[in-house]
């Protein structure tokens, strides 16, 4: 008996360098969407990128997909939004002395 050569070819590449028939393919099976398949691919010299497989009979694809990441999102967890110095506070403080020798904050009306 024969063994035939069944090993595919495998190919990375860009979602945009595909044909558009390979395109529609690679939609059709991720119809809802590439997220919940998609992997990160570490490269050697320390990037990466986000990809997602397709197959067709003759080639395995690992098809790179463009992923914006939000940078801002730990900058904004980081701010202090409430900020200790309340601009005019020197001036509105209490120096401790009433008009009316009571030491508290009910009004007379």
């Amino acid at each position: 008996m024969t063994k035939q050569n069944t090993a595919k070819k495998h190919i990375v590449t860009s979602f945009h360098n595909l044909t558009a028939e390979l395109q529609d393919a690679v939609k059709a099976k991720y119809p809802l969407g590439f997220t919940d398949a998609m992997m990160r691919v570490d490269k050697p010299n320390g990037d990466f990128f986000y990809a997602v497989p397709f197959d067709t009979d003759q080639i395995a694809y690992l098809v790179k997909i463009d992923v914006k990441i939000d940078d801002n999102a730990q900058e904004e967890d980081d701010k202090d939004y409430y900020d200790d110095e309340i601009k005019g506070a020197d001036e509105i403080q209490d120096d401790g002395s009433d008009d009316n020798g009571d030491d508290n904050d009910d009004v007379n009306i």
